[in-house]
């Protein structure tokens, strides 16, 4: 397993020092949780076996069930904001019918696997910091070495499987409910009858966006579930430690996933 140990160095003797240690500190974490992905990769094919299955169901129900209510919430309102917004736009040329184009499009290539992702990063990364924050600091994580139990596989692998699998599956249902909002707003407020609203939907959405935006989905997935992990094994310093943690895991995972999202856009798309 790979901890954080305490820095003993010297203190840097100027603001050029500072940031070369900063910068080598921040390549050695990464390199570090890096491969904590690896090994949980290679656990990856004993997910289903009688050992790991539980946990990993349980992983699913908690990254899937629990969060459909502020992810169906977050949806519905954003789809709701950018049909208002666009048709507001689009109403003084007369093409507030084109509402449905956009709000699909946006949904699929960027709103949805975004939003999924930062509601994820905030409420199960956080989560998965916390507690395997809280195991390393109490010595629970040393008692499973003890054991002969490896951390990544019992821990790691299962939460890394269940986001691979349950970020995309979410983004899909978050990006339909968003279209759906969309509607109700050309609808009550724009004028827009909701079957033309969905045929300009359906008719300017290529396949293409649906799969980068799935793509996209499964890519948070593995930096949420890499970083939270990462950050709950090198907590130290007991409570507080947990805590710098779990806030450090939210921030890292929203700037990952921003930096991540037009790293794919910009692969796909230009």
């Amino acid at each position: 397993m790979i901890t954080r140990e305490p820095e003993f160095f010297d203190p840097p003797v100027n603001v050029f020092a500072k940031l070369g240690r900063t910068g080598m500190l921040v390549c050695r974490d990464a390199g570090r949780a890096l491969l904590v992905l690896w090994q949980a990769i290679l656990f990856l094919r004993f997910a289903l076996t009688k050992r790991s299955r539980y946990e990993f169901f349980n992983q699913l129900f908690i990254t899937g069930i629990k969060s459909l209510a502020v992810i169906s919430v977050v949806a519905m309102f954003t789809g709701m904001i950018l049909a208002l917004q666009t048709g507001i736009e689009l109403r003084k040329f007369g093409q507030e019918v084109n509402i449905g184009a956009a709000v699909m499009v946006s949904m699929l290539r960027e709103m949805g696997p975004f939003m999924t992702g930062l509601i994820l990063a905030a409420s199960v990364g956080a989560s998965i910091a916390a507690q395997l924050g809280t195991m390393t600091v109490s010595e629970e994580i040393a008692a499973l070495e003890v054991m002969s139990i490896n951390p990544v596989r019992f821990l790691v692998m299962p939460r890394l499987a269940a986001l691979m699998i349950m970020t995309p599956i979410l983004t899909f249902y978050a990006c339909m409910l968003g279209v759906f909002g969309g509607g109700i707003v050309g609808f009550t407020q724009l004028d827009v009858d909701f079957s033309a609203y969905l045929d300009n939907a359906l008719r300017w959405a290529e396949n293409k966006d649906l799969y980068v935006g799935l793509f996209k989905a499964w890519v948070y997935g593995i930096v949420i579930a890499t970083v939270a992990c990462h950050q709950g094994f090198s907590t130290l310093e007991g409570a507080v430690g947990v805590g710098r943690a779990t806030r450090r895991s939210v921030i890292i995972s929203f700037l990952s996933i921003l930096v991540v999202g037009y790293i794919i856009t910009r692969i796909f798309y230009v």
